[in-house]
């Protein structure tokens, strides 16, 4: 019998989703409006005209996912609150409903074993705040975020002790306040959006610190999702360069939570447009946190280059390897070398991979199964390629799959299924697929089949 194992007995499994993109009930049992049931409107927002409205109807059913998760094996299922459907005007008085719900989802998924890992922010700020203070343009709406974190932690009575702050300030701040195209759908000015920027580091910041008060067992990270390097060459040089590289380009995101301060070289890059920080905002924006979550599907090729002031030349998607199949890029070595980079850098200590996964057009064959093979294909390259990172020391300690269900992908709408789980968006029928099926058997083995 082979007893071989690839990942450590402790190892966390489990897998993700956010508020918007599949619990529905947008409107239901007091929750007021979000930016995206705002932007939903516009008619090229998303595509063939989706909304939120119902999405995989989680607030309903979920009795029913947590028994397919439990089934599977997980250890953990992280998902986002809606804001607004906690405090429907982003402030002022809790709605008890909103908050039942998300007590009645954590006491189900810890009566069948599996930890919640919540994620306070997902992109859907409560509508009212936008409208009244520019969103996260404003630092009131940051101290609006604490008290929500605050009150929050308070009314789940410790039935989470593991936290996500915010989830990928890249993709909710340049793709909602810079280039328009996720909500709230602004194309500001450099410096304004720098502010956003830096003010969503702040949300992170404050948020983490309310948590330590008033949660003693805490354990507090975010997810993000930094521009990610893999060097041409496995030689000095070339790994030199991609940390280099991955050091200055998220510079305005994970470099200044980690270092403390925004490195020299993003400061000179906005010059005038840099972002106002004020006495103290680096000291709660840079507070150690107990393990570092990381979003990683692919990332650039990066190769030492003596001849340019930078010593570093980035390569263009264009020169990575494609699946056909499949609408991401394929780079399992990814895995590896943005977990090693970030160690190199700055060693956390943890890392969990809050969020990996492919996207694909699965529908059930005659048989009513759904075969997604490529998933499998995908899901064994980059756990061979996370395995190999943790024979070599780095602290990962847990893998979140993106998605526990097929769901609604922002501006794509429905058509992108990214989940383990096929969802039948007209009957709401929740179909295991076959990556599931393999996703169970490595959580029970800890071997990659």
């Amino acid at each position: 019998m082979n007893t071989r194992r690839d990942f450590p007995e402790n190892f966390i499994w489990g897998s993700a989703t956010s508020s918007y993109q599949v619990e529905g009930a947008a409107f239901e049992d007091g929750k007021g409006p979000s930016i995206w049931n705002e932007f939903e409107k516009g008619h090229t927002a998303i595509m063939d005209n989706g909304t939120g409205d119902v999405a995989c109807d989680q607030y309903h059913l979920y009795k029913r996912d947590v028994a397919i998760m439990r089934d599977i094996g997980f250890d953990a299922y992280r998902f986002s609150l809606a804001w607004s459907r906690i405090f429907p005007e982003g402030t002022g008085k809790m709605n008890p409903k909103g908050i039942d719900y998300y007590k009645r989802l954590c006491d189900e998924l810890l009566a069948n074993g599996i930890e919640p890992y919540i994620t306070f922010y997902h992109w859907d700020l409560p509508l009212a705040l936008q409208q009244k203070y520019g969103g996260w343009q404003s630092r009131e709406c940051v101290k609006y975020f604490a008290d929500y974190v605050a009150e929050t932690a308070k009314a789940l009575e410790g039935r989470c002790k593991n936290f996500f702050t915010v989830n990928e300030l890249l993709g909710c701040v340049d793709q909602g306040y810079l280039n328009g195209i996720c909500a709230p759908g602004l194309r500001l000015s450099k410096k304004e959006h720098n502010q956003v920027r830096h003010n969503m580091l702040l949300a992170h910041g404050m948020g983490l610190q309310v948590l330590r008060d008033i949660v003693p067992d805490a354990r507090v990270s975010l997810a993000e999702n930094p521009v990610f390097f893999t060097p041409v060459l496995d030689t000095p040089e070339h790994v030199d360069a991609a940390k280099r590289a991955f050091r200055e380009v998220n510079g305005h995101f994970l470099t200044a939570i980690m270092e403390g301060g925004y490195p020299d070289s993003y400061l000179e890059a906005e010059g005038a447009d840099a972002p106002i920080v004020q006495d103290g905002d680096f000291k709660l924006i840079s507070a150690p946190m107990d393990f570092l979550g990381l979003n990683i599907y692919y990332g650039k090729l990066v190769r030492y280059a003596p001849e340019s002031e930078k010593k570093y030349e980035i390569f263009n998607f264009d020169t990575s390897s494609e699946l056909p199949e499949c609408s991401v890029i394929f780079q399992p070595a990814v895995i590896y070398w943005g977990c090693r980079i970030i160690n190199e850098l700055w060693k956390p200590k943890e890392i969990i991979i809050s969020e990996n996964g492919l996207s694909n057009m699965d529908l059930p064959a005659a048989d009513g199964e759904v075969y997604d093979i490529f998933r499998i294909k995908y899901l064994r390259s980059y756990l061979e390629s996370m395995s190999r990172a943790i024979r070599d020391g780095i602290p990962i300690t847990g893998y979140l799959h993106w998605s526990f269900l097929d769901n609604l992908e922002w501006g794509s709408g429905y058509r992108r299924r990214f989940g383990l789980t096929f969802v039948n968006y007209r009957t709401l029928e929740r179909i295991p697929k076959l990556s599931a099926k393999f996703f169970k058997e490595l959580i029970r083995t800890g071997r990659i089949a």
